[in-house]
């Protein structure tokens, strides 16, 4: 008997991992009797040529969206798909549906059916429904049309992640993301949600602040398949907070050893979480191959950080990064300016910790994001209340710019500073070698006193290196 076709579809984006959420609801498919074809935008020369080819009698189409430009190619993928193949369903899930369960389907006729939160399970319902031509009016976590009206079903709680079977791989040419990637690097999700609270994520509001994760053991096993089936020599964690319990990490990181996976890994942690590690655990880290963190900072002013829920204190920041500096761990910590209403007293506390931080090693990067306003995020919902106007369309959160633009909220001053101070920070701990030595000299000068007017070495480095980034 013929296998029963479902094709996913990862849109374009700027940023490049393995496809995990796509593996995780292909992964949960029978194989005996669904066959999944994963086309990744990203990797493929001419995407709408592969849906083409891809399409013809499958059973349905799963397309993952995230806010922004991946959801523009989205909007333009189900255009075509449905355009060509009326007769597949068009599901959509992701962080996008999850945060507007029926916007899609009222704004986009191409779209069939949303899905909310953890889909492995409600993905899997519904290609069984469809493959037995049953409806899916009772299948909880997802929106669809019914005699012409839109129906949110019932809310699926998060499921132990420990129940799912081991990721297939296989689904996608690994070979061709280490490729693109560089390096042997492996993307692993060992954990879904997240208990706190922060109010600029919208973590919160779709998970409710509910977490699973893996257990060590079932890590453990899937990693020592993996690097024997795939030879990664780096691992890299795409969990929210991976460090929420400290005896899980131990466990893996004691694991990694004593199986003898040989690898480095990068995951995230949160400075308070850090700060109970304990030495021995720090250490049985450094020994297992932990080569990089990201611990989210966002703010140099602790009355902000308490406005933004972080829960965290500034001396946990740097407990972890006075440890990370003694156990030559590279540490990423972001940094997020341009909220509403943001003093220039908590700016100033940024940039000083920003170059606090970089001073302690050259190990340590501290990118700076501008604020911007993710649906379903408190923050968000407090800026709407105050008047300010968000998109209101899928259409016109697709052509929302996540990336570059820092948003109506920041001044031009604010912007220009901000832009300076990136500039020369970048300048004054790039590892360029001796031909930036005296810029470098001058940038440092600069960060120190905090003037950036004539910027000179800018005008110079745009002539002699143009487009080129320092780093």
């Amino acid at each position: 008997m013929p296998k029963h076709k479902v094709v996913l579809y990862n849109p374009r984006s700027v940023f490049f991992d393995m496809p995990l959420a796509l593996l995780a609801i292909g992964s949960a498919l029978d194989s005996r009797r669904f066959e999944v074809e994963i086309i990744d935008a990203r990797l493929t020369q001419n995407p709408q040529q592969a849906l083409a080819a891809a399409l013809p009698g499958a059973l349905c189409l799963g397309i993952t969206v995230l806010t922004g430009a991946p959801l523009a190619d989205a909007l333009e993928m189900s255009r075509y798909a449905k355009r060509h193949f009326p007769q597949v369903p068009v599901i959509w899930g992701g962080w996008h549906p999850s945060l507007f369960p029926t916007g899609p389907l009222v704004d986009v006729p191409e779209v069939d059916i949303t899905v909310q939160g953890q889909g492995e399970e409600t993905f899997r319902e519904l290609t069984e429904a469809f493959a037995a031509g049953n409806p899916v009016d009772e299948i909880p976590g997802m929106a669809h049309r019914r005699s012409g009206e839109i129906v949110r079903n019932a809310p699926r709680p998060l499921a132990d992640m420990n129940v799912f079977p081991r990721v297939d791989y296989d689904l996608i040419d690994v070979e061709a993301y280490f490729a693109k990637k560089g390096r042997r690097q492996f993307d692993y999700i060992s954990s879904t949600g997240c208990f706190f609270r922060c109010s600029f994520c919208a973590d919160p509001f779709v998970f409710q602040r509910k977490y699973s994760a893996l257990s060590p053991e079932r890590m453990i096993s899937d990693l020592r398949f993996f690097q024997e089936r795939y030879g990664f020599t780096d691992l890299n964690f795409q969990d929210e907070t991976f460090f929420t319990y400290r005896e899980r990490i131990a466990a893996f990181a004691a694991g990694l050893v004593e199986n003898g996976i040989r690898t480095t890994w990068a995951a995230t942690m949160r400075a308070d979480q850090g700060s109970r590690l304990g030495d021995e655990v720090w250490q049985l880290c450094k020994k297992s191959g932990l080569r990089r963190l990201l611990i989210g900072v966002e703010s140099g002013s602790q009355e902000m950080m308490d406005w933004l829920k972080k829960d965290i204190r500034m001396e946990q920041v740097m407990f972890c990064a006075e440890k990370c500096r003694s156990l030559e761990i590279g540490v990423i910590f972001p940094f997020i300016v341009g909220f509403p209403g943001e003093s220039e007293a908590s700016v100033a506390a940024t940039v000083a910790m920003v170059k606090q931080l970089r001073e302690m090693s050259p190990d340590f990067q501290t990118p700076i994001f501008y604020f911007k306003p993710y649906p379903g995020s408190a923050i968000t919902r407090e800026m709407e209340q105050q008047g300010f106007r968000l998109p209101q369309s899928t259409e016109e959160w697709a052509g929302f710019d996540y990336i570059g633009s820092s948003g109506p909220w920041v001044s031009r001053a604010k912007e220009r500073f901000m832009e300076a101070f990136k500039f020369y920070l970048r300048l004054a701990f790039a590892r360029r070698g001796a031909l930036l030595a005296p810029l470098q000299a001058l940038a440092k000068w600069r960060l120190r006193r905090g003037q950036f007017a004539l910027p000179l070495e800018k005008i110079i480095i745009e002539k002699v290196r143009p487009g080129q980034r320092l780093s």
